[in-house]
């Protein structure tokens, strides 16, 4: 996932038709390359942009004394900062991710400018520049034109990317509207509009917006409002997300595909809402849920369910059981919560199309039971019931 403003993003970004030529037998370059073919050059020496990696450690410092003035100021300061992080991680978890990127559902008007609006209150990055970093990272994963390369270490891939240059294979495949879907004016209902306001918006709603309130209703400090609703609350869920990029990259099991380095995390699915049951989403970028059903911590699945409850949300896409099965009997690791013990198929089983039948105990087996969706049938009859729904 894609976070914070770098300088060579500064400029709002122009789609092209294809990558500038580079030199013949330039190493670096990845032109013309599949993303198997780009790998992970580790010769490769990044130079590092200081001017980020000391703004870096003077908002980790900060929020360490807003993490201290927590303990002292208001309680309703240390709340809001909370619901403030919470709101901005949805506009990116619903919003910039799975609306804009991978377009895994429709939304109408409203439901697509208050996305907008708590993206931009997250702080990381325009949309258009967020959608672009994405679609590129799931385009060529774990390479060198991947954005935050997993195969670089924790640290490259959680922080170290927005402190040094990209790598020119990243700039390469970037620039190509083929890899990254930029063509004309906009960029999947992305509008190139909105890197162009940016600035000031961000200022309101993640700067401004956030310090007042606290000060307006209950006589908060400026300075505990500036350090806790402000800088505490922005690097708190900017290592949320993060950890997407680097935690959910390396340490988990892969149950759907066993050849990539995304992984299911409980821990990052907790911490960003259901975002760390990543080894499932690079296997189906497609699916709303961004996780099967059952999966812990998708409270960002739910809430799309209520947008589509209330009209807002529409044309939801997921994957159907028995493609999920295929996948894990196929490329997974085993740890299946279903189908860990089925990794030998019957021919019997086999269908014209190359599938298997479904199991009955599978099916059984495969109910989300007490989870957070089947919960909500209780809340929301019609919301649990699609969502139960297994949609091709």
């Amino acid at each position: 996932m894609s976070q914070t403003m770098t300088a060579a993003d500064q400029k709002s970004p122009k789609p092209k038709s294809a990558a500038p030529e580079t030199k013949g037998g330039d190493r670096t370059s990845a032109l013309g390359k599949l993303p198997s073919d780009i790998g992970t050059d580790y010769s490769f020496k990044r130079k590092i942009v200081w001017k980020n990696a000391i703004g870096f450690l003077i908002l980790h410092l900060a929020a360490l004394y807003g993490q201290y003035l927590c303990f002292y100021c208001h309680k309703a300061t240390v709340l809001w900062a909370t619901v403030v992080a919470f709101i901005g991680a949805e506009g990116i978890t619903i919003g910039a991710h799975r609306l804009y990127s991978h377009k895994t559902f429709k939304a109408k008007f409203p439901l697509r400018l208050a996305l907008v609006i708590l993206q931009t209150m997250a702080g990381q990055n325009c949309l258009y520049i967020w959608v672009r970093d994405h679609r590129q990272h799931h385009k060529f994963s774990d390479t060198d034109a991947d954005p935050h390369n997993a195969h670089r270490g924790f640290f490259f891939s959680h922080i170290g990317w927005l402190m040094s240059r990209k790598h020119p294979a990243v700039i390469e495949k970037g620039k190509d509207y083929r890899y990254v879907g930029f063509g004309g004016r906009s960029a999947g209902d992305v509008p190139e509009e909105v890197s162009w306001y940016y600035k000031p918006l961000y200022t309101f709603f993640a700067i401004l917006l956030p310090i007042s309130i606290p000060i307006y209703f209950w006589n908060e400090t400026l300075t505990n409002a500036f350090f806790v609703a402000y800088i505490w609350r922005y690097i708190i869920a900017l290592n949320a997300t993060w950890c997407v990029n680097s935690y959910a990259h390396l340490w988990g099991t892969k149950p759907y595909d066993q050849f990539i380095l995304p992984v299911e995390s409980h821990f990052v699915a907790f911490i960003s809402v259901g975002e760390g049951w990543h080894n499932y989403h690079h296997a189906f970028p497609w699916d709303y849920r961004a996780a099967e059903l059952g999966s812990k911590y998708c409270f960002t699945t739910f809430m799309i369910d209520f947008f589509a409850y209330l009209g807002q949300a529409y044309d939801l896409k997921s994957a159907p059981y028995n493609l999920i099965k295929n996948k894990a009997l196929r490329t997974g690791d085993g740890s299946h919560f279903v189908f860990k013990n089925k990794k030998t198929k019957s021919p019997e089983d086999k269908l014209m199309d190359g599938s298997y039948l479904v199991d009955p105990e599978d099916e059984k087996a495969y109910n989300v039971g007490s989870s957070l969706v089947e919960r909500s049938k209780k809340i929301l009859p019609e919301v649990g019931q699609r969502a139960m729904t297994v949609q091709g």
